[in-house]
């Protein structure tokens, strides 16, 4: 389930694109299996921005950690701040759409679909012109 969410795909079918219709454009519900993507839980996003959090900052570290290395006894401060700065700032906007789909798996991990969420979404895909979620209006 993991390795499906870091590719941009639903962790519970695999379907293609999951839950994004543009690079950060979300919709509510997997386009193949009908899933929604936040499983009725108050702070859902705080799971993925947690794993996006940990993915930049040990990326971070890694980085730091080789450039001093590879640098040892005249360590490169300037250019490995400068691309840690980098790492900073870009890393967790290139990485927003895997960071739900990666904690929607470990979430699915964690808890198994319901069979009332699994008929919920086989009733969405179902019928699309009712493809509604229960947190819009």
């Amino acid at each position: 389930m993991l390795l499906r969410g870091a590719v941009r795909r639903c962790p519970w079918c695999g379907g293609k694109g999951a839950f994004f219709s543009g690079w950060y454009k979300r919709d509510d519900r997997c386009h193949t299996c009908g899933l929604l993507w936040e499983r009725k839980l108050e702070g859902f996003e705080l799971g993925s921005m947690t794993v996006n959090v940990i993915a930049t900052f040990g990326t971070m570290l890694v980085v730091m950690g080789v450039g001093v290395a590879l640098s040892y006894p005249d360590v490169a401060v300037v250019p490995i701040f400068a691309v840690v700065v980098v790492i900073a700032v870009a890393m967790p906007i290139v990485i927003f759409p895997m960071t739900y789909s990666i904690w929607l798996g470990v979430d699915l991990f964690m808890r198994a679909p319901e069979p009332e969420e699994l008929a919920d979404a086989a009733a969405a895909v179902a019928n699309p012109a009712t493809n509604r979620s229960p947190l819009q209006p």
